[in-house]
Protein backbone atom coordinates (compact mmCIF):
# COMPACT_ATOMS: atom_id res chain seq x y z
CA UNK A 1 0.00 0.00 0.00
CA UNK A 2 1.27 3.43 -0.99
CA UNK A 3 2.41 5.25 2.20
CA UNK A 4 0.70 8.41 0.91
CA UNK A 5 -2.67 6.63 0.90
CA UNK A 6 -2.10 5.31 4.42
CA UNK A 7 -1.16 8.79 5.60
CA UNK A 8 -4.30 10.22 3.97
CA UNK A 9 -6.48 7.71 5.82
CA UNK A 10 -4.93 8.64 9.16
CA UNK A 11 -5.28 12.36 8.44
CA UNK A 12 -8.96 11.93 7.60
CA UNK A 13 -9.66 9.91 10.74
CA UNK A 14 -7.90 12.39 13.00
CA UNK A 15 -9.44 15.35 11.21
CA UNK A 16 -12.92 13.95 11.75
CA UNK A 17 -12.15 13.31 15.42
CA UNK A 18 -11.00 16.90 15.97
CA UNK A 19 -14.01 18.37 14.19
CA UNK A 20 -16.52 16.21 16.07
CA UNK A 21 -15.06 17.21 19.41
CA UNK A 22 -15.14 20.87 18.41
CA UNK A 23 -18.79 20.87 17.41
CA UNK A 24 -19.65 18.97 20.59
CA UNK A 25 -17.98 21.72 22.61
CA UNK A 26 -19.94 24.31 20.61
CA UNK A 27 -23.22 22.61 21.67
CA UNK A 28 -24.33 22.14 18.08
CA UNK A 29 -27.40 19.96 17.48
CA UNK A 30 -25.51 16.88 16.28
CA UNK A 31 -28.68 14.91 15.60
CA UNK A 32 -30.38 17.40 13.28
CA UNK A 33 -31.56 15.52 10.18
CA UNK A 34 -30.49 17.22 6.99
CA UNK A 35 -31.35 14.70 4.28
CA UNK A 36 -31.26 11.09 3.13
CA UNK A 37 -27.97 9.37 2.39
CA UNK A 38 -27.09 7.16 -0.57
CA UNK A 39 -27.73 4.11 1.63
CA UNK A 40 -31.37 5.21 2.09
CA UNK A 41 -31.07 6.16 5.76
CA UNK A 42 -31.40 9.66 7.27
CA UNK A 43 -28.30 11.85 7.26
CA UNK A 44 -27.71 13.67 10.52
CA UNK A 45 -25.62 16.80 10.96
CA UNK A 46 -22.70 14.98 12.56
CA UNK A 47 -22.53 12.49 9.67
CA UNK A 48 -22.45 15.25 7.05
CA UNK A 49 -19.79 17.26 8.88
CA UNK A 50 -17.56 14.21 9.19
CA UNK A 51 -18.06 13.15 5.58
CA UNK A 52 -17.29 16.66 4.31
CA UNK A 53 -13.92 16.50 6.05
CA UNK A 54 -13.11 13.21 4.33
CA UNK A 55 -14.09 14.63 0.94
CA UNK A 56 -12.06 17.81 1.46
CA UNK A 57 -8.93 15.96 2.61
CA UNK A 58 -9.16 13.50 -0.26
CA UNK A 59 -9.73 16.05 -3.01
CA UNK A 60 -6.93 18.30 -1.76
CA UNK A 61 -4.44 15.45 -1.32
CA UNK A 62 -3.62 15.11 -5.02
CA UNK A 63 -4.07 11.34 -4.69
CA UNK A 64 -6.30 9.63 -7.25
CA UNK A 65 -8.56 7.56 -5.02
CA UNK A 66 -12.32 7.04 -5.12
CA UNK A 67 -14.70 7.37 -2.17
CA UNK A 68 -17.58 5.16 -1.06
CA UNK A 69 -19.53 6.64 1.85
CA UNK A 70 -22.94 6.07 3.42
CA UNK A 71 -24.11 9.60 2.75
CA UNK A 72 -22.57 10.49 -0.63
CA UNK A 73 -22.46 7.00 -2.15
CA UNK A 74 -19.72 6.29 -4.70
CA UNK A 75 -17.60 9.19 -5.92
CA UNK A 76 -15.36 8.33 -8.87
CA UNK A 77 -12.14 10.30 -8.65
CA UNK A 78 -10.27 8.17 -11.17
CA UNK A 79 -8.41 5.97 -8.73
CA UNK A 80 -7.53 2.28 -8.67
CA UNK A 81 -8.38 2.17 -4.97
CA UNK A 82 -11.49 3.28 -3.09
CA UNK A 83 -11.81 4.70 0.42
CA UNK A 84 -14.67 2.79 2.07
CA UNK A 85 -15.86 5.25 4.66
CA UNK A 86 -18.24 5.34 7.59
CA UNK A 87 -17.63 8.89 8.83
CA UNK A 88 -19.43 8.26 12.12
CA UNK A 89 -20.20 4.69 13.16
CA UNK A 90 -22.47 4.89 16.19
CA UNK A 91 -24.24 8.14 15.31
CA UNK A 92 -26.93 7.59 17.95
CA UNK A 93 -24.29 7.14 20.62
CA UNK A 94 -22.54 10.35 19.53
CA UNK A 95 -25.78 12.34 19.47
CA UNK A 96 -26.88 11.12 22.90
CA UNK A 97 -23.50 11.49 24.57
CA UNK A 98 -22.64 7.79 24.88
CA UNK A 99 -18.83 7.62 24.55
CA UNK A 100 -18.65 4.73 22.10
CA UNK A 101 -18.52 5.75 18.43
CA UNK A 102 -15.89 5.81 15.74
CA UNK A 103 -14.78 6.77 12.30
CA UNK A 104 -14.05 3.76 10.09
CA UNK A 105 -11.99 3.92 6.89
CA UNK A 106 -10.79 1.09 4.65
CA UNK A 107 -8.94 1.01 1.35
CA UNK A 108 -9.86 -1.61 -1.24
CA UNK A 109 -10.54 -2.33 -4.89
CA UNK A 110 -14.27 -3.01 -5.05
CA UNK A 111 -15.02 -5.83 -2.59
CA UNK A 112 -14.72 -6.48 1.12
CA UNK A 113 -12.00 -9.09 0.63
CA UNK A 114 -9.92 -6.73 -1.52
CA UNK A 115 -9.37 -4.37 1.42
CA UNK A 116 -5.66 -3.83 2.08
CA UNK A 117 -5.67 -1.19 4.80
CA UNK A 118 -8.11 -0.30 7.55
CA UNK A 119 -8.41 2.17 10.42
CA UNK A 120 -11.02 2.39 13.17
CA UNK A 121 -10.61 5.37 15.50
CA UNK A 122 -12.60 5.47 18.73
CA UNK A 123 -13.33 9.19 18.83
CA UNK A 124 -14.09 9.61 22.57
CA UNK A 125 -11.05 7.61 23.76
CA UNK A 126 -8.65 8.27 20.82
CA UNK A 127 -7.83 4.54 20.69
CA UNK A 128 -6.89 3.66 17.12
CA UNK A 129 -6.93 0.23 15.47
CA UNK A 130 -4.85 -0.09 12.30
CA UNK A 131 -4.46 -3.15 10.07
CA UNK A 132 -2.65 -3.79 6.82
CA UNK A 133 -3.10 -6.91 4.72
CA UNK A 134 -0.36 -9.41 5.64
CA UNK A 135 1.02 -6.82 8.05
CA UNK A 136 -0.90 -7.48 11.27
CA UNK A 137 -3.22 -5.44 13.46
CA UNK A 138 -2.15 -2.72 15.85
CA UNK A 139 -3.93 -0.96 18.70
CA UNK A 140 -2.23 2.33 19.61
CA UNK A 141 0.94 1.15 17.82
CA UNK A 142 1.07 -2.16 19.72
CA UNK A 143 0.44 -5.34 17.75
CA UNK A 144 -2.55 -7.29 18.98
CA UNK A 145 -3.81 -10.83 18.48
CA UNK A 146 -6.99 -12.69 19.29
CA UNK A 147 -6.67 -14.97 22.36
CA UNK A 148 -4.99 -18.32 21.80
CA UNK A 149 -7.56 -20.18 23.89
CA UNK A 150 -11.34 -20.10 23.56
CA UNK A 151 -13.22 -20.03 26.88
CA UNK A 152 -14.93 -23.35 27.61
CA UNK A 153 -17.66 -21.71 29.67
CA UNK A 154 -18.48 -18.01 29.70
CA UNK A 155 -18.13 -15.98 26.51
CA UNK A 156 -18.25 -12.22 26.20
CA UNK A 157 -20.31 -11.52 23.10
CA UNK A 158 -22.35 -9.04 21.07
CA UNK A 159 -25.63 -10.32 19.64
CA UNK A 160 -27.91 -8.26 17.36
CA UNK A 161 -31.17 -9.62 15.94
CA UNK A 162 -32.34 -13.14 15.20
CA UNK A 163 -33.02 -13.92 11.56
CA UNK A 164 -36.06 -16.08 10.80
CA UNK A 165 -34.87 -19.65 10.29
CA UNK A 166 -31.55 -18.99 12.03
CA UNK A 167 -31.47 -19.49 15.79
CA UNK A 168 -28.87 -18.41 18.29
CA UNK A 169 -28.23 -21.49 20.37
CA UNK A 170 -28.43 -21.75 24.14
CA UNK A 171 -24.64 -21.77 24.41
CA UNK A 172 -24.53 -18.12 23.36
CA UNK A 173 -27.73 -17.04 25.10
CA UNK A 174 -26.43 -18.33 28.44
CA UNK A 175 -23.32 -16.16 28.21
CA UNK A 176 -22.51 -12.47 28.72
CA UNK A 177 -24.20 -10.48 25.94
CA UNK A 178 -23.60 -6.82 25.21
CA UNK A 179 -24.87 -4.45 22.53
CA UNK A 180 -22.80 -1.29 22.27
CA UNK A 181 -24.07 0.40 19.10
CA UNK A 182 -21.01 0.75 16.85
CA UNK A 183 -20.22 -2.35 14.78
CA UNK A 184 -16.72 -1.29 13.73
CA UNK A 185 -15.63 -0.87 17.35
CA UNK A 186 -17.44 -3.99 18.52
CA UNK A 187 -15.67 -6.06 15.88
CA UNK A 188 -12.35 -4.42 16.75
CA UNK A 189 -12.86 -5.52 20.36
CA UNK A 190 -12.93 -9.11 19.09
CA UNK A 191 -9.53 -8.49 17.53
CA UNK A 192 -8.16 -7.18 20.83
CA UNK A 193 -9.60 -10.06 22.87
CA UNK A 194 -12.05 -7.91 24.84
CA UNK A 195 -14.91 -9.78 23.15
CA UNK A 196 -15.01 -13.38 21.93
CA UNK A 197 -17.61 -12.82 19.21
CA UNK A 198 -19.82 -10.27 17.50
CA UNK A 199 -23.03 -11.64 15.95
CA UNK A 200 -25.51 -9.82 13.73
CA UNK A 201 -27.92 -12.39 12.30
CA UNK A 202 -30.11 -9.88 10.48
CA UNK A 203 -29.05 -8.61 7.05
CA UNK A 204 -28.31 -5.25 8.58
CA UNK A 205 -24.69 -4.20 8.12
CA UNK A 206 -23.18 -2.42 5.10
CA UNK A 207 -19.65 -2.64 3.77
CA UNK A 208 -19.00 0.86 5.09
CA UNK A 209 -19.80 -0.40 8.61
CA UNK A 210 -17.45 -3.38 8.55
CA UNK A 211 -14.75 -3.03 5.87
CA UNK A 212 -11.97 -1.73 8.12
CA UNK A 213 -12.99 -3.85 11.09
CA UNK A 214 -13.07 -7.05 9.01
CA UNK A 215 -9.42 -6.58 8.06
CA UNK A 216 -8.58 -5.67 11.66
CA UNK A 217 -10.12 -8.93 12.90
CA UNK A 218 -8.54 -11.12 10.23
CA UNK A 219 -5.07 -9.67 10.63
CA UNK A 220 -5.33 -10.29 14.39
CA UNK A 221 -6.09 -13.96 13.77
CA UNK A 222 -9.89 -14.00 13.91
CA UNK A 223 -12.42 -14.50 11.12
CA UNK A 224 -15.63 -12.94 9.81
CA UNK A 225 -18.50 -15.02 8.37
CA UNK A 226 -22.11 -14.57 7.38
CA UNK A 227 -24.87 -16.28 9.36
CA UNK A 228 -24.57 -19.41 7.24
CA UNK A 229 -20.94 -19.89 8.21
CA UNK A 230 -19.52 -18.73 4.88
CA UNK A 231 -16.42 -16.51 4.96
CA UNK A 232 -17.82 -13.05 4.37
CA UNK A 233 -17.32 -11.08 1.18
CA UNK A 234 -19.49 -8.43 -0.44
CA UNK A 235 -19.42 -5.77 -3.13
CA UNK A 236 -18.60 -2.11 -2.49
CA UNK A 237 -22.21 -1.01 -2.61
CA UNK A 238 -23.85 0.97 0.20
CA UNK A 239 -27.28 -0.48 -0.62
CA UNK A 240 -26.15 -4.08 0.01
CA UNK A 241 -26.52 -5.43 3.55
CA UNK A 242 -25.29 -8.57 5.24
CA UNK A 243 -25.33 -10.64 8.38
CA UNK A 244 -22.04 -10.90 10.27
CA UNK A 245 -20.57 -13.49 12.62
CA UNK A 246 -17.18 -12.33 13.88
CA UNK A 247 -15.22 -14.78 16.01
CA UNK A 248 -11.86 -14.81 17.71
CA UNK A 249 -11.29 -18.32 16.34
CA UNK A 250 -12.88 -20.30 13.50
CA UNK A 251 -13.21 -23.14 16.04
CA UNK A 252 -15.78 -21.03 17.84
CA UNK A 253 -18.10 -20.84 14.83
CA UNK A 254 -19.78 -24.24 15.35
CA UNK A 255 -20.74 -23.30 18.91
CA UNK A 256 -22.62 -20.26 17.64
CA UNK A 257 -24.60 -21.34 14.55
Amino acid sequence: MDPKIKQLVLEIARGISRKVKKIQNDNVNLGKRIGIGADGTPTEYIDKVAEDIALRYTKSSGISINILSEEAGFIDLGGDYTLILDPIDGTRNAVRGIPFYSTSIAVGRGTLNSVEYGVVLNIPTKDIFIAEKNGGTYLNNRQIFVPQHIPNTTLSSIVIGEKKGTKINDYILSNNIRSLGAASLEMALVASGALDCFICLDDHLRITDIAAATLIVREAGGEVYDRFGKILDMKSDVTERTSVVTVSSPNLLHRII
